[in-house]
């Protein structure tokens, strides 16, 4: 078996990784936002569904535990518990699940950021509605033609690839990056 498996996952990440540098300053923006939010004893909701959802997992316990150094726990939460979930899915419908925990969860001050790979998915343009109504600052992380999603948040990382996985590899990277920043502006 001749088949190269890496070649094409390369090539696309040659063809991606220069359209990546762009967000140089939407991750400092941000992260800057976030640190103003935490100096004001505010927090951070994530939201994402399946894969997305991992990413939103991912970004809440390395701002809360830690990334590369130690310093204090930073205010992060991700809106995917199941009980949570199923309990509006069940009662609410689907579109809901976020929006209600946002409801609940959020304040004028906090941020939430989203991570959808289509851009598309109607329970994360939910609860950016439901962050707008709560004043609360909106971050997206998402990917193909941008979908619905874009152009509704105050920061955007829009990947422009139709690859999932290369999607969520990219959004790993970034919000990777926008960890390490943070990790830099707070002494330990």
């Amino acid at each position: 078996m001749n088949d190269d498996l890496l070649g094409p996952v390369l090539k696309e990440w040659q063809e991606l990784l220069p359209k990546l540098l762009a967000f140089d300053m939407e991750i400092r923006r941000l992260g800057a936002a976030m640190l103003k939010c935490w100096e004001k004893r505010g927090k951070v909701l994530t939201a994402g569904n399946g894969g997305s959802a991992a990413d939103a997992i991912h970004l809440a316990e390395e701002l809360v535990v830690r990334f590369n150094k130690p310093r204090r726990a930073l205010a992060a939460i991700a809106l995917c518990d199941s009980g949570n979930l199923t309990c509006a899915g069940n009662d609410m419908g689907w579109d809901e699940v976020f929006a209600r925990q946002v409801e609940a969860l959020g304040n004028n001050g906090d941020l939430l950021i989203v991570f959808t790979t289509s851009g598309n998915s109607p329970n994360i343009l939910r609860a950016l509605e439901t962050a707008k109504e709560a004043k609360m600052l909106t971050a997206g992380f998402f990917g193909k033609t941008g979908g619905k999603i874009k152009g509704h948040c105050d920061f955007e990382f829009h990947i422009p690839c139709y690859t999932t996985a290369r999607v969520q590899e990219a959004h790993l990277l970034l919000y990777h990056t926008l960890c390490q920043w943070i990790d830099s502006q707070i002494a330990p």
